[in-house]
């Protein structure tokens, strides 16, 4: 495969990847404004989100496997169908019921996208260029959440909300195009993966068998709860707290995000000369000490838009650093049931997103404090995966080196 050819795929799986992003970041904006129309609490619509989360992780459940049998590409664009049908259909809501149940089913659709990408990448490049994929990939996809909320905001002014999911639509639909004409098959059917739920699930129980794979996803688990419990809770904290209105808040938080995209790309650099591992560590420190700062700021009610920018602005930059390289340390063990240990890491992922941005709502007090806990605590518990992942890479490799003087 020559170089612009790779280069190709990665611009495609960014593309893909950055439905996502989009699907959670723009209709941020909307959030007091789908409440006032369908008469209901920001908290309430806040669930739509939650829903959201839990459907991304059931749906890579059911969609790992059935990569892994049918191959890459004929699921992946029936789900994307799937996922512009349902994004119709919350456009044409009318309780926030009927938002929370569709949005559910918009994430199952909208799912396919994550697994399958990270399935093609582990397909098509080597072992150690996995962490550097996933970060130029970041670098794609990292456009949606800088410009998705200010989108979100000026369609909400100019169409209404309604009109951004009519956009979530479109855009899958380009993806969908860009997939069938464009993206080539990376592996094809294989008739030994079986589709009976004592074998998937007899599948997935090997998989987490990998204690490695168990740390490094929990990293990477927690890395998304931070980053969802920001989003979950930023139109809350921004709009209600500091009094933006909906397009500022749609540049100051693409600004925010914006210091996700300027790690992972700092990330790629910095892994010609550490390991993942090294990385990984460093930036949960410094994540954690942002976490705590944030939460010493709104205990002493010194929050203001710059303390809460600067701070989040460096916890999510290291939210950039640390996020391609659990995920590239949770997969390299595995070639063949390539889709189902991505099914499992990123359903972890959207689970620790689902209960953290749901913790916020359940907790919330009417300040921030719900949020920066949460995005504190999941950072320490980030260190700890981390210690454990490492470790037992460790004794892994300690054993092969025994098996293979064994052989000698």
């Amino acid at each position: 495969m020559t170089k612009k050819q790779e280069q190709n795929i990665i611009l495609l799986l960014g593309a893909l990847q950055g439905i996502g992003p989009f699907s959670t970041d723009m209709y941020l904006a909307a959030f007091p404004t789908i409440a006032q129309e369908l008469n209901v609490s920001i908290a309430e619509v806040a669930y739509s989100m939650s829903s959201y989360f839990v459907g991304i992780c059931l749906g890579q459940l059911l969609n790992g496997p059935l990569i892994d049998r049918f191959g890459r590409k004929t699921p992946l664009m029936l789900m994307l169908g799937v996922y512009i049908v349902a994004s119709v259909g919350c456009s044409m809501v009318d309780t926030v019921e009927g938002l929370i149940v569709l949005r559910f089913f918009q994430a199952i659709g909208g799912s396919m996208g994550m697994v399958a990408n990270r399935a093609i990448v582990r397909d098509v490049f080597p072992i150690n260029r996995l962490a550097q994929v996933f970060s130029t990939m970041t670098l794609v996809m990292g456009i949606a959440p800088i410009i998705a909320p200010s989108v979100g905001g000026f369609v909400v002014v100019g169409m209404g909300w309604r009109a951004i999911f009519w956009v979530l639509a479109g855009f899958a639909g380009v993806v969908l195009g860009l997939v069938y004409f464009f993206l080539p098959e990376s592996r094809g059917k294989d008739r030994s993966v079986s589709l009976k739920p004592k074998a998937v699930l007899t599948d997935f129980y090997s998989i987490l068998q990998n204690r490695a794979f168990l740390g490094f996803t929990l990293v990477a688990a927690m890395n998304t709860a931070g980053i969802f419990a920001f989003i979950a809770n930023a139109p809350f904290v921004y709009m209600k707290l500091l009094g933006l209105n909906e397009q500022t808040f749609g540049w100051v938080f693409g600004l925010n995000a914006a210091f996700f995209v300027v790690g992972s790309q700092l990330n790629r650099w910095l892994l010609k000369y550490h390991s993942s591992e090294t990385i990984a560590q460093r930036g949960l420190w410094v994540q954690a000490v942002m976490g705590l700062a944030l939460v010493t700021v709104v205990i002493l009610s010194y929050l203001s838009l710059g303390s809460l920018m600067s701070l989040i602005a460096v916890y999510t930059f290291c939210l950039g650093m640390i996020g391609s390289n659990a995920m590239a340390l949770a997969i390299r063990p595995f070639s063949k049931n390539v889709g189902s240990a991505t099914a499992l890491l990123g359903s972890f992922q959207m689970g620790a997103g689902a209960v953290a941005s749901a913790i916020c709502s359940y907790f919330n007090d009417g300040t921030a404090l719900p949020m920066v806990s949460v995005m504190a605590g999941v950072a320490f518990i980030g260190l700890l995966g981390l210690w454990f992942g490492t470790n037992h890479t460790h004794k892994s490799d300690k054993n092969d080196e025994i098996i293979l003087a064994g052989d000698h």
